[in-house]
């Protein structure tokens, strides 16, 4: 790409004069959401802008920083070292705001995007943002759930919960909790199916669990935890498992705290079947030091040890 070039007698502008630190904003727009349509929303334009400046950008930077994915824009290597330099901007903006709108230091305002596991976004991450937003209105939040695995090129979060380790050198990652999986069933289901006494019991059974070919979480592989069983019944979502099982269609290998908050459950081979697994709270690099992203970080890690009865029976 070619940068524009001076009209006659005037001097050429250094690389830092033709970048504009709005058409990074832009960008960090697009790196953040990781959908162009959601940044044009952000940032109140429609996408056509977002395109506009962020092709200016990369004419001033005289390289490439975004290319058509199969669904969605995707940032190149280039693309995201720029935008994890430009995520200050967004920081000194809103400070800007505070400044001459008169907010206390110790407000949180702007907005921020979280990732969770379905289950674990719903019953810990959801009430740990509420409380947050309780106390800091003008912070705008906003959860997507989906159980999959951070890896180096994942995008479109501030703040996310992972199962297992996180696989990325563009997070800040720590352990955040254990939790434990059992085995439920219904009381109507073992009445009519019979108890399972040993796992190889479990071979007489329906066991539900997440679909093998469109897992993504590594953690979660049945043959880790159960060898030689295949799901009769699988669903990529824990809700769906949770309803498959509580409609009686097999023996689920669910979270506890998913399934106790169903007393028709009921937990089979205790003693024999119970998978430990951890969750991660990372947080991308660029925004670890933003006073919104430390608040929601301990937000959700002041969640999670108030009710760690509910994850596990282990000591955690």
């Amino acid at each position: 790409m070619s940068s524009p070039t001076p009209g006659p007698g005037e001097r050429p502008l250094s690389l830092e004069q033709r970048v504009r630190a709005d058409d990074l904003r832009y960008l960090h727009a697009v790196a953040r959401t990781g959908s162009r349509s959601v940044a044009a929303l952000d940032l109140g334009v429609d996408t056509s802008t977002v395109t506009r400046r962020i092709r200016a950008l990369e004419a001033a930077l005289g390289v490439r920083l975004v290319e058509r994915g199969v669904s969605s824009w995707v940032l190149t290597d280039d693309g995201r070292a720029v935008a994890s330099a430009a995520g200050g901007i967004e920081d000194s903006v809103a400070a800007a705001v505070a400044a001459v709108a008169g907010r206390s230091d110790t407000a949180l305002h702007g907005h921020a995007r979280v990732t969770a596991p379905d289950a674990f976004g719903v019953y810990f991450v959801a009430p740990a943002l509420v409380e947050l937003r309780r106390r800091h209105p003008d912070l705008t939040v906003e959860l997507i759930t989906s159980t999959r695995q951070l890896n180096l090129y994942q995008s479109g979060f501030d703040v996310a919960v992972a199962v297992g380790a996180t696989m990325s050198r563009q997070l800040v990652s720590e352990p955040l909790s254990a939790y434990e999986l059992g085995l439920y069933a219904t009381g109507d289901y073992l009445q009519a199916h019979g108890t399972p006494a040993t796992a190889e019991d479990l071979r007489e059974h329906a066991l539900i669990w997440y679909v093998d070919a469109l897992l993504q979480v590594d953690e979660l592989d049945l043959e880790r935890h159960i060898p030689g069983m295949t799901a009769r019944f699988s669903s990529t979502s824990i809700f769906g498992q949770l309803e498959a099982t509580r409609a009686g269609g097999g023996i689920g290998l669910l979270p506890m705290f998913v399934a106790a908050r169903h007393p028709e459950l009921q937990r089979v081979l205790s003693e024999q079947v119970a998978v430990r697994l951890g969750f991660s709270l990372a947080a991308r690099r660029d925004r670890i030091s933003s006073p919104v992203v430390e608040a929601i970080r301990g937000a959700i890690r002041a969640e999670v040890a108030s009710r760690t009865s509910e994850l596990t029976v282990f000591p955690n």
